[in-house]
């Protein structure tokens, strides 16, 4: 997990639950991921989020690109989707960023939507009944659940740092048991508003976005970026092209990635086999714009990037569920986030941005 995944955990103030059963019905869950039969679970990027009645823990274009030689054979996105990523490459390369002057900040928010997985009271009681508490399969539901947060980062990095986030609220369930369920869990956590050090969580670790200096460090040339890209992430996930493609929609969704540095990822994703046009009109967060993604048939997943060809703007990114599973059916976006970046005058006092 990058160091921005950090700002899309979900709380951990989940009710408490006995041990035993949370070993048990994690590893339930992960039976049931991980079927051939259903759907393998996704790689590290992202993990599930279990809470339940029995199971607890936190998770939370211009031109067509054809590619080839040093990285193999000429092969690389769908020429439809290589044109679209194109187009927001050359508007990305026109776009002026924002500028964090003096005693301002840059504030970064997140709308987010997660999958939450777990079981029911009654089928919990059945499996402490009947089968010494073990979940099975069947037992596992999901729903999905809202995750709103935002962070203001000044314009000394080593000045205070305010991060708002919001209560998870269920937005979505899939039938009479996803929705009891989702009213067993209710409304998870509270509004809170934390104030961190230079950056530094409580627990020490320091939030990190993408700086001047690394964004700096990464090479523009696609071709080059891509080498790099496959370098850095050696054997992680169901393949390197998937997790290539998961690697820049991660930095991506940090909403700190400079305008060239956006346009040099826009075409290095067109080198990437099996990118296609997902979507023509996708929405997240009330934006639309064009999703390029790419099926990954051995974790069950499509990993999407949505972007604006005619801005270069980078709209958001979510995961897209190929195939049923834990009550949910194929199309299921168990995850997505949409990042509108800001520059601001001041931090807030209090939670306002959780009921506006």
């Amino acid at each position: 997990m990058d160091e921005i995944s950090l700002l899309n955990r979900v709380r951990a103030d989940v009710p408490a639950r006995d041990p035993d059963d949370v070993i048990r019905g994690r590893a339930a869950l992960l039976r049931a991921i991980e079927a051939p039969a259903t759907a393998p679970a996704r790689g590290p990027r992202r993990p599930w989020i279990w809470v339940g009645s029995a199971v607890a823990a936190t998770c939370a274009l211009t031109g067509v690109f054809v590619f080839g030689g040093a990285l193999g054979a000429p092969v690389g996105a769908d020429p439809a989707a290589a044109a679209v990523l194109g187009s927001a490459a050359t508007a990305a390369r026109n776009v002026v960023d924002p500028v964090v002057g003096a005693g301002q900040y840059l504030e970064i928010r997140t709308d987010a939507v997660y999958a939450a997985s777990g079981t029911t009271e009654a089928d919990a009681e059945v499996a402490r009944r009947e089968r010494d508490g073990n979940i099975e399969e069947g037992d596992v539901t999901s729903f999905l659940q809202s995750n709103v947060q935002a962070l203001w980062v000044p314009f000394d990095r080593a000045d205070d740092w305010i991060e708002v986030r919001c209560a998870g609220i269920p937005v979505q369930t899939f039938g009479p048991r996803s929705e009891t369920f989702a009213a067993e869990m209710g409304i998870l956590g509270g509004d809170s508003r934390t104030v961190l050090p230079g950056g530094v969580t409580e627990s020490g670790y320091s939030i990190g976005l993408l700086d001047d200096e690394t964004a700096a460090s990464l090479p523009r040339n696609p071709r080059e970026l891509l080498e790099k890209i496959y370098r850095d992430n050696g054997d992680a996930g169901p393949s390197r092209d998937g997790e290539a493609l998961v690697w820049i929609a991660d930095r991506l969704r940090s909403g700190t990635v400079p305008a060239d540095l956006r346009s040099a990822f826009y075409e290095t994703a067109a080198l990437i086999p099996g990118v296609t046009i997902t979507e023509q009109q996708a929405t997240l967060n009330g934006r639309t714009g064009t999703a390029i993604g790419r099926d990954e048939d051995k974790n069950g997943f499509r990993q999407d990037i949505i972007i604006d060809p005619e801005t270069g703007a980078f709209i958001g990114e979510r995961q897209v569920l190929l195939h049923p599973i834990t009550d949910m059916p194929a199309g299921t976006a168990t995850g997505s986030t949409s990042v509108t970046t800001t520059v601001v005058d001041a931090a807030p006092e209090g939670t306002a941005l959780c009921t506006g």
